[in-house]
């Protein structure tokens, strides 16, 4: 009994480690001063030369959109690059349509968004920019959202996330509005915690600025599906941690076909989950061997798994230390699982109420159970398929 009680002890207080960085994040994120990154009006003045980079990969049918929200916000000087990527579609000719700057990439052995990202950089070097803002092809920006950018990376040094909003194309369908109000948890809520505690947040993927000095080290020529993000605690540990920018607002859209919706989910969550058991290791052991605490927030930040996820490991955690405390083991295990399980929901409802009453009114709560078991299948195939490595376009039709 007593290995028992130690084995159900351990799991229930790693499990409580990382709801008290969830609920700390929810808590900071709501109701501390925010701190975060700000462009004074006299910063405008000395706007730099900015490169903002487009990687597209079949993207004819909703680019143009992006391109023409970006237009409308770079000067003369800046430049506006597109790295159609092993494109089989017109990609490269809408984009030069609408006056930007292409490149074609075709290497059919060499795939994903990390090796585009490389290509459009090694294109930048030889007029090279002082700040490079990566942005999805799929993206919308609201107005002033690339200077905002620029300007905060400019006048810190540091890597610079705009806040990334992802919005349900179907506001009617329960899982759609799950998924957004999870998205604006991780995306926004959190990021305005650590912020608020002086702690760098993580990459998003898209709505990204970078120092030239900075990015045109950086190894991006990778096929993995996490790449991009990849580069905060890269950069952490290099001592130029991201920091956020929530002035700065770009948007997409979660896809409404079935099949897009579950590669996209399957894409990120493979890309975090195989980030937690590969990269959040390192980031803490280096963290205390360098005494870097930025960078042992991020991987505290980062081992957060998926909310879903989160809830059914709580609840299944739950569940097997009060069973095992009904057949006469010790009951702390029970005790700590409990703690956790309501300071999760607390969290999770004051992040309803702070910022999700739009898309969960009342009588929508009860919904997201089936929401959150119905993606035990998608965590199953993590462990029991191969992983994806490669960048493949989302099906948005």
């Amino acid at each position: 009994m007593l290995g028992v009680s130690w084995a159900l002890g351990g799991l229930a207080s790693l499990l409580a480690i990382l709801v008290a960085v969830f609920l700390l994040e929810i808590i900071a994120g709501i109701l501390l001063p925010r701190r975060v990154a700000t462009v004074a009006p006299g910063d405008r003045k000395r706007r730099p030369r900015i490169a903002v980079l487009i990687p597209a990969h079949n993207e004819s049918g909703g680019i143009r959109a992006t391109l023409d929200d970006i237009r409308a916000q770079i000067c003369s000087g800046d430049r506006l690059l597109v790295v159609a990527d092993n494109c089989t579609d017109r990609t490269a000719v809408v984009a030069a349509a609408a006056g930007a700057e292409v490149i074609e990439r075709h290497d059919l052995t060499r795939i994903g968004k990390g090796y585009a990202l490389d290509n459009g950089l090694q294109h930048l070097r030889a007029e090279p920019p002082q700040i490079v803002v990566f942005v999805d092809a799929d993206c919308r920006l609201l107005p002033d959202a690339i200077g905002r950018l620029a300007l905060a990376s400019s006048g810190t040094g540091r890597l610079v996330q705009a806040l990334y909003h992802m919005a349900s194309p179907d506001h009617g369908r329960i899982n759609y509005r799950v998924a957004e109000f999870a998205w604006r948890v991780c995306n926004w809520i959190r990021p305005l915690g650590l912020s608020s505690l002086g702690l760098p947040c993580r990459l998003a993927g898209a709505g990204m600025a970078f120092p030239w000095g900075v990015i045109r080290s950086v190894e991006l020529a990778s096929g993995e599906i996490a790449e991009d993000q990849k580069l905060g605690p890269d950069q952490t540990l290099a001592g130029h941690a991201p920091m956020f920018c929530p002035s700065a607002v770009v948007t997409s859209q979660f896809p409404t076909s079935a099949e897009g919706a579950k590669s996209q989910r399957q894409r990120w969550d493979q890309g975090h989950l195989g980030l937690i058991l590969t990269l959040v290791p390192q980031m803490i052991g280096r963290g205390l061997a360098r005494g870097n605490f930025g960078l042992l927030a991020l991987a505290l930040d980062w081992a957060v798994p998926p909310l879903a996820l989160l809830e059914v490991l709580l609840t299944f955690v739950l569940v097997v230390t009060g069973s095992a405390a009904l057949l006469g083991v010790s009951s702390a295990a029970l005790i700590i699982s409990a703690a956790s399980f309501a300071a999760f929901m607390f969290a999770a409802l004051l992040s309803r109420f702070a910022h999700g009453r739009d898309l969960l009114p009342p009588a929508a709560l009860l919904s997201i159970v089936p929401y959150v078991f119905g993606k035990l299948g998608l965590y199953g195939r993590f462990f029991l398929q191969p992983r994806a490595s490669r960048w493949v376009r989302t099906d948005r039709n």
